[in-house]
């Protein structure tokens, strides 16, 4: 005897099976996040649970003596940079009717630098040897070297020196790009003429901008101490290779915050500055600035350099700038590093937002004018 649905229930075969199918739906897309979060949980306990577990086993017990091996091989290559520049000193009203009302002075420096070449090749930071007149390393054994300034580089603070020795200890160069937040580093330099101070901390941030108020400075953020004086010196990994060139602090003392130059920067200007002497970088002349509304991201167009790739491209003014190169521009700062980082003469596309209308348009970079303190040699 068969039977059927009656009137008052409204209900189909069909439709049951296909509510609860939807109710099942539902419920696993609002429990799929925490679900994916729990296995991410767990996972990071297993890896922690294994750090223990080796720690335990005594199997982590030569971390003990990381911090002196990383002293031991990085510091015969850390060297103390002193340089003296000309000082204008101006005398005071009462000094000034007895004698002259300024006068030329020597004004010297000391900060750090770390040789990357077994031939005297040492990288520094640019405003430590800015305007210098003379230029003295001293390495780690006690010997002293007048230096020759190869190159320097304004825009990252970045300056190449070379004394006449050889056989001289190095530290190799790592890869910072592959530096994560909470990685351990350590810094090594001649803080107050302390020579080869070694401080440790982690990575804090990678790449903080506007630090400087310079579009073309990234830098990694640590916080391994850094004070007057270790300018210059390298930012070291656990496998001491150099990730950074320490270059600056907040405020006038270390206040547990330190930025260092990436260490691809730096050898990326380094090998420039050898294979080419300045340091050339694109160019498509545009002045830009955020948005208003935040919302937006993107680099808006304020203004167009006359006769300059961009206006040979047809950007305009108001123009919103969203991606270079297929690369997104979330604020003014990005579109500055990569049309600066661009090959000079190559074709990129560059997708802009017009009067609420996508548009892309095809620029040719062109050549930075050089910049002060971009120079090769004296």
């Amino acid at each position: 005897m068969s039977t059927t649905p009656s009137a008052a229930t409204g209900a189909s075969p069909l439709r049951t099976p296909l509510l609860v199918l939807a109710l099942v739906v539902v419920l696993t897309l609002l429990a799929w996040p925490s679900f994916i979060g729990r296995i991410q949980y767990a996972k990071t306990r297993e890896e922690l649970a294994a750090i223990r577990d080796a720690a335990a086993g005594g199997e982590l017990a030569p971390v003990g003596k990381l911090f002196t091996s990383l002293a031991r091989i990085v510091g015969p290559a850390v060297v103390n940079v002193t340089s003296s520049r000309p000082v204008e000193l101006v005398a005071d009203e009462v000094g000034a009717l007895w004698g002259p009302r300024s006068q030329l002075v020597e004004d010297e420096s000391s900060a750090s630098g770390v040789i990357v070449e077994r031939d005297g090749l040492i990288v520094t930071n640019y405003h430590v040897i800015a305007q210098a007149r003379s230029i003295e390393v001293r390495l780690a054994d006690g010997r002293s070297f007048d230096a020759e300034m190869v190159g320097a580089d304004a825009a990252t603070d970045l300056a190449v020196l070379r004394i006449p020795a050889t056989d001289l200890p190095t530290v190799a160069w790592g890869d910072s790009d592959r530096l994560e937040v909470g990685e351990m580093v350590w810094a090594i330099g001649n803080p107050f003429g302390l020579d080869r101070t070694l401080t440790y901390g982690i990575i804090s941030a990678t790449n903080r901008r506007g630090v400087l108020d310079d579009p073309l400075q990234e830098f990694l953020q640590t916080d391994a101490a850094v004070n007057r004086g270790s300018s210059g010196g390298p930012l070291v990994n656990v496998h001491a290779e150099i990730v950074g060139i320490n270059t600056a602090i907040v405020g006038a003392d270390f206040q547990g915050i330190a930025f260092a130059i990436p260490g691809n920067t730096a050898r990326e200007v380094c090998r420039a500055i050898l294979d080419r002497g300045p340091v050339e970088r694109g160019f498509i002349g545009v002045q830009v600035d955020d948005p208003s509304d935040d919302a937006l991201g993107g680099a808006l167009v304020v203004q167009v350099d006359p006769r300059s790739p961009a206006a040979v491209a047809g950007i305009r003014r108001g123009d919103l700038v969203l991606r270079f190169d297929g690369r997104p521009v979330v604020d003014k700062p990005t579109l500055y590093l990569l049309a600066t980082r661009a090959p000079i003469g190559a074709d990129v596309p560059i997708d802009l937002m017009r009067d609420g209308e996508p548009l892309r348009v095809t620029v040719r970079v062109g050549r930075r004018p050089a910049e002060k303190g971009s120079d090769r040699g004296r």
